[in-house]
């Protein structure tokens, strides 16, 4: 009966191990040096950055006119808010 289980253990472990796969080998491309293009291409590059930092100026100008308009409305509501608690206590007393 021994003999039997271990075979049947031996069999399954060189089952297992017999199917496992080899690991693929990894290929890492070459680096190439730089050449011109690397300029030309910062060149467009830093023309676009300007472009984008104009473009965000204007949106953050146009965020500040956004904020400064959401204090004056948060000043007009708690006015408001006092005003209404005001009328409570007045009409609480009489």
């Amino acid at each position: 009966m021994r003999a039997v289980i271990l075979s049947v253990i031996a069999a399954a472990l060189v089952v297992s191990t017999s199917h496992g796969q080899t690991p693929m080998p990894i290929v890492v491309p070459a680096m190439t040096p730089a050449t011109a293009k690397t300029t030309a291409a910062a060149a467009v590059t830093t023309a676009a950055t300007q472009t984008t930092l104009k473009a965000l100026q204007a949106i953050k100008a146009a965020n500040d006119e956004l904020l400064k308009q959401q204090a004056a409305t948060l000043e007009k509501l708690d006015e408001l808010e006092k005003a209404a608690n005001e009328i409570r206590i007045y009409s609480k007393r009489g």
